[in-house]
Formats: C-alpha cells, sequence, structure tokens
C-alpha cells in the first residue's frame, strides 16, 4: 500500500515514518466535504470544501509536530487529530496545514540527525545534512501555505508543538517568538489560557525557530507550544494534555471560539538575559538535568566561559532552557522573570 493510501486510511503518521515509501501527493474529499491535500512526507493540509467563515474571521492556522524527533507526544496529539478529521468526526472551519517535522530523526529517537533543525529556519539552507534539508522543506510548504490566496486576508496561526527534556515547575507553558509584527495578540493568550497552558515566556530577542520563522516572515500568531516532557511513543499520557487538545479542536473547528481573557489563569514571563555560548569551556553550575523555571538566589554563581562569569542578578530571576552542549554561537540558557502584563490588542509585558 503506497503513502497516499496509508494516509487516505487515517495512517499519516505510519505513512510518514515509513521511509521505504516513495513520497507521494494527491488530493481528495472526505465523506463529511473536507478538501484534503498531501503535499509531501509529513505534510498534509485540509480546507473546508465550501467557505462558511467570514473573510475577516478566517484563519490560516499551521500545526506543526516533531521538529525535535524525540519530543513525541506532539505528534501523537496530531495524529489523534487527522485521524478525526478524516474519519469526520471533526470538520475543520478554516484551512489548516498539519506537520510531521522531521521523520529521520523520529526514526532514530533521536532531537535531530546532524544539527539543531528548530534554528534553521531563517532561510534557505546549503543541503549539508538531512536537518537542513528538512527545515528547507517545511520553509517552503509554509510560505506556500500562507501565501495561497494571499489577496484574502486571513488571519495567520502557527503552533508548533514541541516538549521540553527536563522537569519543569510548569508542566506545559508556550514561548512567543520576538518578531517585528505585532504577533501577541489577546485572542492568542486567550487560547493558551483556555487550553489550560500553565505559563507563557515572552522571548526578546529573534531566534531562528520554526515559530519564529512564522511569526516574522508572514506576521502569524506564533507559538513554540512546550507540552510536558519527552518520552517515548505510547508511554506519554496525553490525559494531562487534554484541555489543550480540546481547545486546539476548538480553534479549528469554530468560526470564533469564546476565549476571554482571565489575568490570573496564565503565568507571563519576559526573559531578562540570554546565555550565549561563546567557546568550548562554557560550563553551568548546576545539573544538566536542573528543571525549567527553577529560582536562584540573588548573586547566585550560574555559569562560566573562559573569563566570564554569570550570577543572577536579581531576585526572581529563573532558567530556563540550561544546556551547555549547544553549538558556539547558541542559547545555552534563558534567564526569565515573573512579569505583569498590559491588555490591549497586544500583550505586552511591563
Amino acid at each position: 500500500m503506497g503513502m497516499l493510501q496509508r494516509v487516505k486510511e487515517g495512517k499519516f503518521l505510519e505513512a510518514t515514518l515509513d521511509l521505504a515509501l516513495p513520497e507521494e501527493q494527491g488530493r481528495w474529499l472526505t465523506e463529511s466535504g473536507t478538501v484534503c491535500e498531501l503535499l509531501g512526507r509529513g505534510i498534509l493540509s485540509f480546507s473546508p470544501a465550501v467557505a462558511s467563515v467570514p473573510v475577516e474571521q478566517s484563519k490560516d492556522i499551521v500545526l506543526s509536530s516533531g521538529v525535535h524527533g524525540d519530543e513525541t507526544s506532539p505528534i501523537e496529539l496530531l495524529q489523534q487529530l487527522v485521524e478525526q478529521i478524516l474519519s469526520g468526526e471533526i470538520q475543520p472551519v478554516h484551512r489548516l496545514l498539519v506537520i510531521i517535522g522531521h521523520p529521520e530523526a523520529i526514526n532514530q529517537h533521536r532531537r535531530y540527525v546532524d544539527e539543531n533543525m528548530n534554528r534553521l529556519f531563517k532561510a534557505h539552507n546549503l543541503a549539508t545534512n538531512p536537518d537542513c534539508i528538512r527545515a528547507n522543506e517545511l520553509q517552503l510548504a509554509v510560505r506556500d501555505f500562507y501565501q495561497f490566496g494571499e489577496k484574502v486576508q486571513r488571519s495567520r496561526w502557527h503552533l508548533d508543538l514541541h516538549c521540553a527534556i527536563r522537569d519543569s515547575a510548569h508542566f506545559t507553558f508556550a514561548v512567543s517568538p520576538c518578531s517585528s509584527h505585532q504577533t501577541r495578540k489577546q485572542e492568542l493568550f486567550s487560547f493558551l489560557q483556555h487550553g489550560e497552558i500553565e505559563a507563557a515566556l515572552l522571548s526578546n530577542s529573534p531566534s531562528p525557530t520554526f515559530s519564529w520563522y512564522s511569526a516574522e516572515y508572514f506576521g502569524a500568531q506564533a507559538l513554540t507550544m512546550e507540552l510536558g516532557k519527552v518520552a517515548p511513543f505510547g508511554q506519554n499520557d496525553l490525559r494531562r494534555l487534554a484541555p489543550f487538545y480540546q481547545a486546539m479542536v476548538a480553534l479549528v473547528t469554530q468560526i470564533s471560539p469564546d476565549y476571554h481573557w482571565q489575568h490570573d489563569k496564565l503565568v507571563v514571563y519576559k526573559v531578562t538575559r540570554t546565555l550565549i555560548k561563546q567557546t568550548e569551556q562554557f560550563m553551568l553550575n548546576f545539573p544538566d538535568d536542573q528543571a525549567n523555571f527553577t529560582l536562584y538566589p540573588q548573586g547566585t554563581l550560574l555559569g562560566r566561559d573562559r573569563d566570564l562569569e554569570y550570577y543572577v542578578l536579581e531576585e526572581g530571576e529563573a532558567v530556563v532552557f540550561p544546556n551547555a552542549n549547544v553549538a558556539i554561537g547558541q542559547r545555552a540558557c534563558l534567564l526569565v522573570k515573573k512579569a505583569e502584563v498590559s491588555v490591549g490588542e497586544q500583550i505586552v509585558a511591563q
């Protein structure tokens, strides 16, 4: 059975990960009338057969997973969503692009093959390794999806689903990339609250992640979603992610979900500093498995890099994404602090 037929039968993940299958493309209708199009390996779009949403309320939504190959719970969530759409159990009312990001890394149960793919979404990459090649494919797919019928001004969204490699004070949290567009609308953060996401982190400098690519180049309401902790397929407790999944289904299937901002339901952090690895002598002064959002007292030595020393400069600073093993020039740790926000059309940290 070929790739296209397997996907039609709901076996999107299975067909994506079977690298012996020749890549296929194809377009078809579900019995409920949803237009489906397999655009490539792990890249599947859905459109309503008949536009029923006013243009000013319509969305182009990208849902991606597996950009890091060992982060399996988001992949399982999107497989479940695809099954429900293909069976007719749910029907999207907005255009939707579903992506399983890095099949080769997923099959190897590794974060990436040669290079962290979630730092390769700035421009076309030289085809030097599988990660660069796949990042190019995904950038092209997202560009084509957003630019379809550009004269129609639909709202653009991108939720790039991940899970953390370590424990966290917040089981779920979202990272809002820094972009030159207004990509922190109240509707986006109300969606997080509806999905019972515990915290949001507002980045203050560009970083070439997949969500940043959509925010910076296409003005998408984009987030990197951290949904629990890394585990092998079949060992994820998806019940803990059920509120987020239901919010995601509502985002896709409802014209304008009834989300309301409730300030006490979402902890917002702002980035105070970013520690960049400058030499191979970089080291962190705490265990590699230190939990995200761990607080340290003011004056605590956090790390060293040759002649530089990094300390906690103010009370309330917490560490997020600590990783001394990144490549030189990449982020080795974020320092963040809880922030009050002003709520208007955009969410702004005070």
